[in-house]
């Protein structure tokens, strides 16, 4: 069974009843799809960066979307972020979706994403530390051309 936070009652909720609370609040959004999924290296971490506002921004190679066979995700897109154990711990909103070149990734894009000290070479090391044996893991060698899919959110619900 998918974990939830605890309701009002102290019960765990699966992922469909969190995402009805969030709808029953948020009629807004009564007709959107959604996803739920965990952020990559560290999902509590990634979470609790995105909860507290930090996190605005997420990135993912392009390659990756493509060998899976999936679409790369769209403005308007709507997540229910995960932690590890599957617990949700809010909701976020695509509000801009585009691709750039790993070398061309400036330090603007690396402090909306958040993590360590927020500079550019922190995020490019920590990426490259994710990104080579992720590609490597799919028989890919990855390259600092290859194309990154960067997603900037709002969180809309906590």
């Amino acid at each position: 069974m998918v974990k939830y936070e605890n309701d009002i009652r102290g019960r765990i909720m699966t992922v469909k009843e969190y995402w009805q609370k969030f709808i029953d609040e948020n009629k807004s959004h009564k007709d959107s799809e959604y996803t739920a999924w965990q952020f990559g290296v560290d999902a509590d971490e990634l979470a609790a960066l995105v909860t507290d506002g930090t996190k605005t921004l997420t990135c993912s190679g392009l390659k990756l979307y493509e060998i899976e066979g999936e679409e790369p995700p769209s403005a308007g897109d709507v997540s229910v972020v995960l932690g590890e154990d599957d617990v949700p711990k809010c909701i976020i909103e695509n509000m801009k979706v585009y691709t750039v070149a790993f070398k061309d990734i400036d330090a603007d894009i690396a402090w909306k994403e958040g993590e360590g000290d927020r500079s550019l070479e922190y995020w490019r090391q920590a990426h490259l530390d994710f990104f080579i044996p992720e590609f490597e893991s799919m028989g890919l060698e990855f390259s600092e051309d290859e194309m990154i899919v960067v997603e900037e959110f709002k969180m809309i619900y906590k």
